[in-house]
């Protein structure tokens, strides 16, 4: 079995050249980020919950909340399991009452991160993802660690954002 390692949830960023969101998990173990970038509507789930912001009515990710509490069933984890072609895959582990193996269900990780966060569930990455990461090794290298990350992510203003409703 392929061993994980469990990262955090550091932030998002906005792409300077792309205007596309980027998600930035970090090991937590490690100074190595890994950047996934997602879509506006995603990022904007993930900043609802990092602020702990609700919508007037349930959004995709408390719907699956919502549905897994009826059901028993809750998020064991979620994994970023593979990259193909640049495009990141990842996994949700569910596990239903009364049962002891996880139920594996295909899912994009910028998907699987907001529904993560919604049920304080533990985020992994697969030791593949960690290594073959190669964009990751660029984006450590300049933030050089969390204080230079700390010092950018609070430099930015709201313009660095662009059209991302928050």
């Amino acid at each position: 079995m392929e061993q994980l390692i469990e990262v955090k949830l550091m932030g998002l960023i906005l792409d300077p050249i792309s205007k596309t969101p980027v998600m930035i998990l970090k090991p937590l173990n490690d100074q190595k980020i890994i950047p996934i970038w997602i879509g506006g509507f995603e990022a904007n789930a993930i900043t609802m919950e990092l602020e702990n912001i609700s919508a007037p009515r349930p959004m995709t990710h408390d719907l699956i909340k919502n549905m897994l509490g009826k059901f028993n069933a809750k998020i064991e984890k979620v994994v970023v399991t593979d990259i193909i072609e640049n495009t990141y895959y990842a996994e949700l582990y569910i596990i239903r009452d009364g049962t002891d193996d996880p139920d594996i269900v295909d899912c994009r990780p910028s998907d699987a991160v907001a529904i993560a966060l919604k049920n304080h569930s533990k985020i992994y990455i697969s030791e593949y993802v960690y290594s073959t990461s190669i964009v990751s090794d660029f984006f450590t290298n300049f933030i050089q660690g969390d204080e230079k990350l700390d010092n950018w992510y609070n430099s930015l203003s709201d313009d660095d954002f662009g059209n991302i409703e928050q």
